[in-house]
């Protein structure tokens, strides 16, 4: 283990593990007799956010969206983080993507030493939760500036990088989805009942901090949807238009070409000795086109 800590006039203990170091496993499942089945769940980097209560051994398993404060690849995302709660330990196992979770509760315990495993734990999921307020405003700020420009000019990296506001808000929003339904089943699980008042409010605390990260984090996907769906309407718009135009004067060149192609025959036509047939056949011509673009523009309009 990393580190242990105890609060709560040191009747608790916060036990920090570092879920990369496999002999740090080992002592953990030796010291503190948690299963192989929860420890399989709590290193699993791709494992969705679930909730685990295990009457047998009186454990609770929580596995919490944390978005990460660096980028990958132009956007954010989240990765799975593991508290387990048994007897009187709280366990928090930690990557270098989740390391900042520990800061966040060395803090609490400066702040509130006496609180309980359960307690600490909610506060440090609410707490999680408001990471991802600066994070959808960072997003809302770059889309402010990438209307901008492309309002100015529809540019392919411009468009790219709606693209990735896009595909970081999918992490986003689906995170904080999962996190809003987790702590709901937090309710029906059978150590709800041997939570205290207090504890009962500060998960209810939690949950409605989830459930206003899902909704800020939903609104701001939804603008963006808006925007993209949007500018691909302005894009093929534009290509309709080209496309058009290009129509339009494939059709009055061809007017000339068979006009032109007719006196160029190996038979008798008219006008052919006429020193105007030239004239003549550019005239009918230009006619034929201006005919041509009239029905054309009006149909078009």
């Amino acid at each position: 283990m990393d580190s242990k800590q105890t609060f709560n006039q040191e009747m608790c203990s916060w036990v920090n593990v570092d879920a990369t170091q496999p002999h740090e496993i080992k002592k953990l499942r030796a010291s503190y007799s948690i299963s192989d089945e929860m420890l399989t769940y709590a290193l699993d980097d791709n494992e969705r956010a679930r909730v685990e209560y295990d009457p047998m051994e009186k454990a609770l398993l929580l596995i919490f969206n944390v978005p990460n404060l660096l980028k990958k690849d132009n956007h954010y995302e989240t990765s799975p983080m593991a508290f387990i709660l048994k007897d009187h330990f709280f366990f928090s196992f930690v990557n270098e993507r989740t390391a900042y979770v520990e800061n966040i509760i060395e803090n609490l315990l400066q702040n509130e030493p006496n609180q309980s495993t359960a307690s600490l734990l909610f506060h440090t999921l609410f707490l999680i939760s408001d990471y991802y307020f600066p994070l959808v405003e960072e997003v809302d700020s770059q889309r402010i500036v990438l209307n901008a420009k492309l309002r100015e000019k529809t540019t392919n990296k411009n468009l790219l990088a709606l693209s990735d506001l896009e595909i970081g808000l999918v992490y986003l929003v689906t995170a904080t989805k999962q996190n809003a339904v987790l702590l709901e089943q937090v309710k029906v699980q059978a150590i709800f009942s041997s939570f205290t008042d207090k504890e009962k409010e500060e998960l209810d605390d939690a949950l409605i901090e989830a459930k206003q990260a899902v909704e800020m984090t939903k609104l701001s996907s939804e603008i963006l949807d808006q925007l993209s769906g949007t500018y691909n309407n302005l894009l093929n718009n534009n290509l309709n238009d080209t496309m058009k135009i290009l129509t339009i004067w494939s059709l009055m060149l061809t007017i000339p070409t068979i006009v032109t192609g007719f006196f160029g025959m190996n038979m008798p036509l008219p006008l052919v000795h006429s020193e105007a047939g030239w004239l003549i056949s550019l005239v009918i011509s230009l006619g034929l086109s201006a005919w041509l673009i009239l029905i054309l523009w009006r149909r078009i309009r």
